[in-house]
């Protein structure tokens, strides 16, 4: 089936909000490397065991997760205008707040309810889920897109934080940077104004063409299938979050520089970012199933390289590897949420699938500095990581058996 240009939704105007709402995400989410660059320092000033600034990456990542559902809900009511320029104060309120944190407990609060709650929750799952609204025909690297401000955020801050950490100091650093915040993502969020346009006849009847006239998904009650996305994007963060989140300490450890492990870890989120817009084209061309699938595989062989891999030319290499792998895998679960519910429930079942995704995120990145404080190395905790790695993709592969050969792309593209 060809689709006609005006039997489609997408306009300029879609790509401008795909554009603005990357570069709201990689300014945003370029918050919580600042905890990551100066996990070692912020633990040493306060004399903390490194699990306390890992579980303020955590805190940020679960606030944001429930935080997305809340302004996904105000979105779906009245437009992303007013949840954008809300979640742009907080941002950078929250990262000042937490430079002025006197304790473990304000600073894993500010991270927390002002930062993740109140800001980044906002700038994730409510921008994905926006975006969809404005294309049907290109949903998909549109979406990688959007996703890919995530890993650019990763690509550009790292180096730059682990100066200004070096050269004035980590309190200073997220001070700059929270008034950086303010300055970029208040004139950003006034794009979000213009609501998304309506489906077309033919995007709802594309829709109802995919869906099952029982209303069951992949032949099982709706809410079973969201269960199952829920405890599989849980299993590929947990792995997922592990070296990005430790990599910086676990190349100090290994006696190297943390100049050189902030650049593996710009290096890795690099080429996520590159291999986003791969993953995207794919999705609109095989489905978002089968695609998670192949990054889930990918990120596994990645995960494993880094338990055995102790040089500094292996590690980079294998950094290029693993961002490659991984970073078609939370885009994915906004196409797979599209793909296989109603559009009138994409919304909140999006909302929840990211809200799972941010826990497994902060799990990860919190038994990471919880099994290193226990055991003095990462390998163990890079092993657990592949662990969970395993349950994502036998979830995946199931989800995919009971899928069966059907196309399951949005719409298709045209000739």
């Amino acid at each position: 089936m060809n689709v006609r240009p005006q039997d489609s939704v997408e306009c300029a105007y879609g790509w401008a909000v795909a554009v603005v709402s990357t570069m709201m995400i990689a300014v945003a989410f370029g918050t919580s490397y600042l905890v990551v660059v100066g996990l070692k320092p912020i633990a040493a000033d306060f004399g903390w065991p490194r699990q306390i600034p890992s579980a303020a990456y955590a805190m940020a990542l679960f606030g944001a997760g429930i935080g997305g559902i809340f302004m996904g809900w105000w979105a779906d009511r009245k437009g992303m205008g007013a949840p954008a320029l809300f979640g742009a104060f907080f941002v950078g309120a929250g990262t000042i707040a937490a430079a002025y944190s006197p304790d473990a407990i304000t600073f894993l609060a500010a991270h927390f309810l002002i930062l993740g709650l109140l800001g980044n929750g906002a700038m994730f799952a409510p921008l994905l889920t926006n975006v969809t609204h404005w294309f049907d025909r290109r949903r998909g690297i549109a979406v990688a897109v959007v996703a890919s401000g995530q890993s650019l955020a990763g690509a550009i801050w790292p180096p730059i934080f682990r100066y200004t950490i070096d050269e004035y100091g980590w309190q200073e650093s997220m001070i700059g940077y929270g008034l950086f915040c303010f300055v970029t993502l208040i004139p950003l969020a006034l794009v979000m104004r213009r609501p998304a346009p309506r489906p077309t006849v033919a995007s709802v009847a594309a829709a109802e063409a995919r869906g099952n006239g029982d209303g069951r998904v992949l032949r099982m009650p709706p809410n079973l299938a969201l269960g199952l996305l829920c405890v599989a994007i849980v299993g590929c963060c947990v792995a997922m979050s592990m070296p990005m989140v430790h990599i910086v300490a676990h190349c100090s450890d290994l006696g190297f520089s943390a100049a050189r492990g902030a650049e593996m870890l710009s290096i890795l989120l690099a080429c996520a970012f590159i291999s986003r817009i791969g993953y995207g084209w794919l999705a609109d061309r095989v489905g978002g199933l089968r695609t998670l699938f192949l990054g889930a595989s990918l990120q596994l062989l990645g995960l494993a390289c880094f338990v055995y891999v102790d040089s500094l030319q292996g590690l980079y290499l294998v950094s290029v590897f693993y961002g490659l792998g991984y970073g078609g895998i939370v885009p994915m679960y906004a196409i797979i949420v599209r793909e296989l519910f109603r559009d009138s429930e994409a919304g909140w079942r999006m909302g929840v699938v990211f809200l799972f995704g941010t826990i497994g995120m902060a799990l990860g990145g919190y038994f990471g500095g919880l099994i290193f404080d226990l055991t003095g190395s990462y390998r163990l905790a890079f092993l657990t990581g592949i662990g969970f790695n395993i349950l994502n993709l036998v979830l995946v592969g199931f989800m995919l058996s009971r899928q069966g050969g059907g196309d399951r792309r949005a719409i298709p593209l045209p000739a």
